[in-house]
């Protein structure tokens, strides 16, 4: 008996040798592929890294040339206002001075007036001087009389006199007052050519500087291209790495279609939002992470399929002692379970095909265990599933209005105070409106299915 089973083995080999002669080397060339692939994954994970050095640098640029304009664009205005209120002086000096003139022309013809006046004064005063004494006893009645017209021609004359020097006094003061009011003029509308070669000038190194930052901006742009051109060849690389190593199972549209129904009876969230919001976070159960946990101090860890080293896998005083809790509960290896790796920025360590960190999970375990009856698994699709729907419900998304599901959406992925972060137009274009139009064509295929049926 023993030796037919034995004989039997042997002919099932020689059957594989001769039908399969490359069976040997298949696992050698998956080793190898995936070696390759490594290789060629790092050097683009190098290449992503120079683009994000590049575009800071080029940001940074950008930020030193748009204070640049502005400044000079502030300079500029600076300038138009004080030219502006340099303008509105020499103006009201014009008119000054055409006042003060005019007194002065006034003031002359006064000066003319009491010249003649002194003048006949004077012819007076002089005529009663060559009278004899015989013609001013025949002339006047009494010699008291004579002596009274000679006084009064005397202080006439006095009076004059004063007169005629307090008013050449005032045509020297407005004389005076018009030569300051000209030079005044005179160095203001120099200030003011001054000011326009200024703003000239401004206005140069303003458009310079625009132009550079044009530059700077299609710069910015190609590195973005650039990047996510690497980075999406980077993530095609990982998908098949992660074919080579093995996934986790997961589920055909129609199955995740079905569950996601079930979910909706529960929640009251439509079964495209989320879907489209699963496949955004791991391709409906496809990429469940990339990372293990190895330090529970540091929350460091290593990338699955090559082991290398990597920091901020988990955060050691927000997820850490919550997942091992829960792989805990549920016998699992906390050390040997799969996690998402960190981006860029930030920690990694979300969790199954709902992606949810640790300190989330443990908010909806419970919630979940009510609904199924048993121990809530965030690698589990159905309780994924749940979880993902009943957060979503709780920021809006049963009431399926755009707006009610567009905050769910960013509130799953960046906590219910997304709006007030400086980074919210980014969650808005690199998150909400991707899951929406997701969900719009999610939502037209549920419709085919279902009028096919």
């Amino acid at each position: 008996m023993f030796f037919r089973f034995t004989k039997t083995i042997l002919l099932g080999i020689l059957i594989i040798v001769f039908l399969f002669p490359n069976f040997r080397g298949f696992a050698q060339t998956t080793t190898e592929e995936r070696e390759a692939l490594e290789a060629e994954l790092k050097k683009l994970e190098e290449q992503i890294a120079q683009y994000e050095e590049d575009i800071t640098k080029t940001q940074q640029e950008k930020k030193s040339l748009q204070n640049e304009i502005y400044i000079l664009g502030k300079r500029i205005e600076q300038l138009d206002y004080q030219a502006y209120r340099n303008n509105l002086i020499i103006k009201d000096l014009n008119f000054q001075i055409g006042d003060t003139q005019t007194s002065i022309d006034v003031t002359s013809l006064k000066i003319a007036d009491i010249k003649e006046n002194l003048a006949n004064i004077l012819q007076l005063r002089y005529e009663e001087d060559q009278r004899s004494l015989l013609e001013i006893f025949l002339a006047e009645k009494s010699l008291a009389d004579f002596f009274d017209d000679l006084m009064a021609l005397e202080a006439l004359n006095l009076e004059t006199q004063d007169l005629l020097t307090d008013i050449k006094g005032l045509k020297g003061s407005l004389e005076s007052q018009k030569d300051t009011m000209l030079v005044e003029k005179d160095d203001l509308e120099n200030i003011v050519t001054i000011q326009l070669l200024q703003k000239q000038e401004s206005a140069g190194a303003k458009k310079t500087q625009e132009y550079f930052l044009r530059l700077t901006e299609a710069e910015y742009q190609k590195y973005l291209k650039e990047k996510e051109e690497t980075e999406r060849k980077a993530a095609e690389i990982e998908a098949r790495i992660f074919e080579l190593i093995g996934v986790p199972e997961a589920p055909t549209f129609g199955e995740a279609l079905e569950l996601a129904k079930y979910v909706e009876g529960i929640t009251g969230v439509r079964p495209a939002l989320l879907l489209a919001v699963l496949t955004q976070e791991s391709n409906i159960g496809k990429n469940v992470g990339q990372c293990y946990l190895k330090n529970s101090s540091t929350g460091a860890g290593v990338v699955a399929f090559n082991g290398a080293k990597i920091s901020r896998v988990m955060k050691p005083t927000r997820d850490v002692v919550p997942f091992l809790s829960i792989t805990k509960e549920l016998n699992r290896d906390p050390y040997n379970t799969l996690v998402s790796c960190p981006m860029s920025y930030g920690w990694g360590g979300a969790m199954g095909p709902a992606q949810f960190i640790p300190s989330t999970w443990v908010l909806y375990r419970g919630k979940v265990k009510e609904i199924t009856g048993k121990a809530a698994d965030p690698w589990n699709i159905k309780d994924a599933f749940l979880a993902a729907a009943l957060y979503l419900k709780d920021y809006g998304a049963d009431k399926q209005t755009y707006d009610s599901e567009f905050n769910a959406v960013l509130s799953y992925f960046a906590g219910p105070a997304w709006y007030k972060s400086y980074y919210s137009n980014v969650y808005r274009g690199d998150y909400g409106y991707p899951v929406m139009r997701l969900a719009k064509g999610y939502e037209k295929d549920i419709k085919a299915i279902e009028s096919a049926i």
